[in-house]
């Protein structure tokens, strides 16, 4: 027997395998394809203040092992996910992980009041890293004071687990996790998608209506597992990976780099079931490798 529990600070999670938010929606819609109990846990689609129509279409583009989004945060905002989806997904036996996103602080702070009360949501992502929309998302997390200002406004309206998602499309990024750290972060997920475009050649446009959009897939896994690994280093609260994870041999090269956790995002759009099957196959890594527990791998790289 191997033991693949984990903590994020007093929060435990039956496994390390969870899933990132914007590519597994309320969870639910995956409930046929995957018994959704077995998770660590899963982060739920980005929430709003109010309703956001996202961006106009077409706004997904797949690339050379790769793809571009610019969904731009879609959802019919906080006050219909409380009473219209969260009665829905609150008894499943795992984590449930609400992702806040915002044009101010002062929409940030509101989403978070709101959710406080909502006890089967025990931990929030604070997003500044969303490359998507005009206003917020990551113009609050590529500046230093801007990410120090939103997470000290959000830790003290919070009472749960407070992750702050990272984006990679900064020059130092283990220098923000050590602001972010420091503004009150029990831990830090990384890396959110990388800026990106794709042209059509023969007509000329865009593939994206917004001309650039988030990339992610297999081609950025090299540059986020870099990422983990400085941030790592960089902080003492725990790190949750995340950026081309296709397999299991992937997720344990996460956790090597440092990972606590890890986030399972464009896979889930190729192969539903993949989360289990990454779950299997770290429980087969640590028995191959007779590794007691999958706490010890992390951060255990051998240089």
């Amino acid at each position: 027997m191997v033991d693949l529990k984990i903590k994020i600070q007093d929060l435990e999670f039956k496994n390390p395998v969870t899933t990132a938010s914007g590519t597994f929606a309320y969870g639910e819609e995956f409930s046929d394809f995957l018994d959704l109990n077995r998770l660590g846990g899963f982060f739920i689609k980005g929430l709003t203040l109010e309703n956001r129509e996202g961006n106009p279409y077409p706004r997904m583009a797949e690339t050379a092992s790769g793809m571009l989004n610019s969904v731009g945060l879609q959802n019919k905002g906080i006050d219909h996910f409380i009473s219209h989806i969260y009665p829905r997904i609150k008894d499943y036996d795992t984590h449930i992980i609400a992702n806040i996103n915002g044009s101010t602080i002062e929409d940030y702070i509101t989403v978070t009041e709101k959710l406080n009360d909502l006890e089967k949501i025990p931990a929030i992502e604070l997003n500044i890293s969303c490359p998507n929309v005009k206003e917020g998302g990551m113009a609050f997390g590529i500046r230093k004071k801007s990410a120090v200002e939103v997470t000290e406004a959000v830790r003290k309206a919070c009472k749960k687990i407070l992750i702050v998602k990272l984006t990679p499309n900064i020059t130092d990024i283990a220098e923000m996790a050590r602001v972010v750290e420091g503004a009150g972060a029990d831990s830090i997920s990384l890396v959110n998608t990388f800026l990106g475009m794709a042209i059509d050649a023969e007509t000329r446009k865009p593939l994206l209506s917004t001309v650039t959009g988030g990339l992610s897939g297999p081609c950025i896994k090299p540059i986020a597992l870099r990422m983990v690994w400085d941030v790592f280093k960089a902080v003492k609260v725990p790190v949750i990976g995340m950026g081309g994870i296709m397999n299991a041999a992937d997720a344990i090269e996460f956790i090597l780099a440092g990972s606590t956790a890890i986030q399972i995002g464009t896979a889930n759009f190729i192969d539903p079931q993949v989360s289990l099957k990454i779950i299997d196959g770290i429980e087969d890594y640590l028995i191959r490798h007779k590794v007691k527990a999958v706490t010890d791998l992390t951060g255990a790289m051998e240089i």
